[in-house]
């Protein structure tokens, strides 16, 4: 979600989509909520309230100060795995669906192009599956992987490939068309893109970041595009006996792009 607009589309559709589609747990990556930075409490509140059962962040997860505060108070808020100990927050968590499974979220930070103070992602995805196995410790597990690098993404796919459900980008903001299953049954996607205005730049206004590439000079704060937002997403169908997928298919819904829809 980015800003203002990408999140009142969530809010507004997310409940009708639920209701239309009937999924078993839904996820949410809000770190860009909060006029493009970050998440307070209270949207974080409103996004559970609107139908999501959990809520991953990113590199922008502390943008917001006061979830440095929240962080601790709520199950259902992840930050990335990766950061180092004591950091306020979970990284992962393991959830109640509605029918019943047991669901595991794990939120992993790349690190190319972006944060490589962070601890290894490779590494940290590793040692979360040596303590929770699909099958033996929990039905599904999910990862939000949050990085810069198209690569990063896939590499570390096809690191977990067979161990976890699905893999799933984010950050980049720009939906990909790469959706697919993994030969070990894990289901990928690159991006899945961002619930915000795409008539922008990533979510934010253009002018001040048109300006900036033209003439090197900032002129102002990069502010969130207001307008009608596109929604964009993922659905993914799960085998009950084996925790591994089989189906993903792309989510976007808006006046910009072209739509599409997973059920």
């Amino acid at each position: 979600m980015v800003g203002r607009s990408g999140r009142e589309a969530v809010f507004d559709q997310l409940p009708g989509l639920i209701g239309d589609w009937q999924p078993d747990f839904v996820i949410v990556n809000g770190e860009n909520a909060a006029g493009g930075f970050g998440i307070t409490e209270a949207i974080f509140k409103a996004t559970l309230d609107a139908g999501a059962d959990c809520v991953t962040t990113g590199n922008h997860v502390w943008d917001q100060r006061e979830a440095l505060v929240f962080a601790d108070r709520h199950e259902r808020f992840l930050r990335p795995a990766n950061y180092p100990a004591g950091t306020p927050g979970k990284g992962a968590n393991i959830y109640e669906a509605r029918n019943g499974a047991r669901v595991m979220v794990a939120n992993i930070m790349g690190t190319v192009f972006m944060h490589p103070e962070l601890d290894d992602a490779f590494r940290c995805g590793e040692a979360m599956l040596q303590n929770v196995q699909l099958g033996r410790d929990a039905d599904v597990i999910f990862v939000d992987f949050h990085a810069e690098a198209t690569s990063e993404k896939l590499c570390f796919a096809h690191f977990v490939d067979g161990r976890v459900s699905a893999v799933v980008g984010t950050h980049t903001h720009c939906p990909t068309a790469d959706h697919q299953i993994l030969p070990g049954g894990t289901a990928y996607l690159s991006d899945a893109g961002m619930c915000g205005v795409y008539d922008s730049s990533l979510g934010m206004d253009k002018e001040e970041p048109l300006q900036r590439f033209i003439t090197k000079i900032p002129k102002g704060r990069f502010e969130a595009a207001i307008g009608e937002a596109t929604l964009s997403g993922v659905g993914i169908e799960i085998d009950d006996a084996s925790g591994l997928a089989t189906r993903i298919a792309p989510l976007r819904m808006g006046p910009t792009l072209e739509n599409v829809t997973p059920w």
